[in-house]
């Protein structure tokens, strides 16, 4: 199964703005008239309930989305990049990768439809219009379009159930999921016939409610033995747990206390959840013959059995309407979320950006300023200073005077480097 998966999305980049000019019969100085680029494409994840596993990026791993269209003549903006939208599973968890390698948190997706936006396309650049002021009439100046986000993540799925059957390798699982539901996993008479989380829907009257197979549980499944973390991670939003157990094995009490003591291993909540332990083969003559002897034994720890045969359905449908009850109870013990109340604060006064002297030249650090930077052109002469313009009218120039620059001096704003000359 494939349920975590890294990947590499690009938002679109923004569109250039042109420089242009009216150009119609008896208009000899028809003035600018240069349209702006179209904004970049954003990135979404949406999730669906007609896909459960992250397949779909097995062996494809970049994704972006479309670049937002050159701006044109007669203020003709430019196209908008289109959107792409990742379909991913309900219950994948999306972090986000820094350079450093340190990951966080985006999104925990565990409703279907809505989507997440994930990366946010460059704005579009200006055209020359923009640029027209009263001392420039004539501008020769366009903004490149600015770059859409970039970022690296890693989609974690986790699969979403009410019911999670947990319990040893070849203790039933499959049989049970197979009699209650209409998924269909792969059932053998060994150990590890299930290698991947198998989900079911079982109905009882009008009513529903969705069983998750986890697979096999051994000693060490919480340090990583066989496959427990890839196993037990599956565990982890299952509402409460239908703990099967093998009638014939030699100690089914030891085989209980042995699954149990991985999930406190793993996350001490896992231990706390609800569970209904049920004993299953009873179709064979030797779980038939000691069922009264488990029944005190497992009493004798607190736990009030359940005797079954998946194999040929008895006792399944009592269980099942047990295990409906637990599923009603524990969603109603969850707690409800409340809306969240928007606080709308004011943007602290002050500016936005800092300038910091260093030995070889003067830095000026901020988003703003340093996106300017990356949408503008300083090698050419008529864009570096209508640059120097914008710096003026943003306060980075009275910024750089105070900490001592004089002309000639080198300035750096992103990766843009000149010559002060103010």
């Amino acid at each position: 199964m494939i349920d975590r998966v890294e990947i590499s999305v690009k938002a679109g980049d923004g569109g250039p703005g042109i420089v242009h000019f009216r150009r119609e019969k008896f208009v000899p100085r028809g003035g600018p008239d240069g349209g702006d680029g179209g904004r970049g494409g954003n990135v979404y994840l949406v999730a669906s309930h007609d896909t459960s596993t992250l397949s779909a990026y097995r062996y494809r791993h970049n994704f972006r989305a479309e670049n937002g269209g050159h701006g044109s003549g007669n203020n003709r903006h430019g196209r908008k990049g289109e959107d792409l939208q990742l379909t991913v599973p309900v219950g994948t968890t999306v972090m986000a990768i820094a350079e450093d390698g340190a990951s966080s948190v985006l999104a925990d997706i565990t409703e279907p439809g809505e989507p997440v936006l994930i990366a946010r396309g460059g704005r579009g650049g200006w055209g020359n219009t923009h640029f027209k002021s009263s001392t420039n009439q004539a501008p020769k100046v366009a903004q490149s379009g600015q770059a859409g986000q970039d970022v690296k993540l890693v989609l974690d799925l986790r699969l979403i159930a009410d019911a999670g059957v947990i319990g040893r390798p070849n203790a039933g699982k499959s049989s049970f999921v197979t009699t209650v539901s209409a998924a269909r996993p792969r059932i053998a008479d060994y150990p590890f016939t299930t290698l991947e989380p198998v989900l079911g829907v079982v109905e009882l009257g009008f009513e529903s409610f969705v069983v998750a197979e986890i697979p096999g549980l051994i000693e060490g499944a919480a340090e990583g033995a066989g496959l427990g973390h890839e196993f037990l991670r599956h565990a982890e939003r299952s509402k409460v747990f239908l703990h099967l157990i093998d009638g014939s094995r030699e100690d089914p009490l030891e085989d209980y206390r042995q699954v149990n003591a991985e999930l406190l291993a793993y996350d001490p909540a896992l231990a706390e959840r609800r569970q209904l332990v049920a004993i299953n083969k009873l179709d064979l003559p030797e779980v038939e013959g000691r069922r009264a002897e488990l029944d005190k034994a497992l009493r004798a720890v607190g736990v009030e059995p359940w005797f079954i045969s998946a194999a040929v359905g008895t006792g399944v449908e009592p269980l099942l309407k047990e295990l409906l009850t637990a599923v009603r109870e524990a969603t109603a013990e969850q707690p409800v979320e409340e809306a969240g109340v928007a606080v709308l604060r004011p943007r602290p006064v002050g500016r936005r950006f800092r300038v910091e002297k260093t030995e070889d030249e003067f830095r000026v650090y901020g988003v703003n300023v340093e996106v300017l930077s990356a949408m503008m052109d300083i090698r050419d002469d008529a864009t570096r200073e209508e640059f120097v313009r914008q710096l003026e009218r943003m306060g980075v120039a009275a910024a750089l005077q105070k900490a001592g620059v004089q002309p000639g001096d080198s300035v750096r704003v992103g990766d843009a480097s000149f010559q002060w000359a103010l």
